[in-house]
């Protein structure tokens, strides 16, 4: 007779694949940077879009050359927040450039990436 495994009892650690909780740390930085930036520009006093365009091109960058794989998701993590703020305080639409900005960024920073974690292949 066969017996069946019932799996992890209760108060057993979730099984869960490796990485997961570098990604969710990492998910966790790329939405407090967004916010942040999008926080800076969305001040009153703060009137440039040049510094804020850069920041977010760099930070999707940094996160889209560290997880390749996970560009997307780390342009949509980073540059959703200033549209967010952008349509809810000023109603601007305009601020929806800043969502290919880090599109770019992060498919950039991927592409940087994925080029120095193969050295020598071309």
């Amino acid at each position: 007779m066969d017996t069946i495994d019932p799996g992890p009892g209760p108060g057993a650690p979730a099984l869960r694949k490796p990485g997961t909780g570098l990604f969710l740390a990492l998910m966790l930085a790329a939405l407090a940077a967004g916010f942040f930036i999008a926080w800076v520009d969305s001040r009153p006093n703060w009137d440039d879009t040049g510094i804020t365009a850069g920041m977010i091109f760099l930070t999707a960058a940094f996160f889209g050359a560290i997880r390749p794989s996970r560009a997307f998701v780390w342009a949509l993590a980073i540059g959703a927040w200033v549209p967010l703020f952008g349509i809810a305080l000023r109603h601007n639409a305009g601020s929806l450039l800043a969502l290919a900005v880090a599109f770019l960024g992060a498919y950039a920073g991927a592409l940087a990436g994925r080029a120095l974690a193969r050295p020598g292949k071309k």
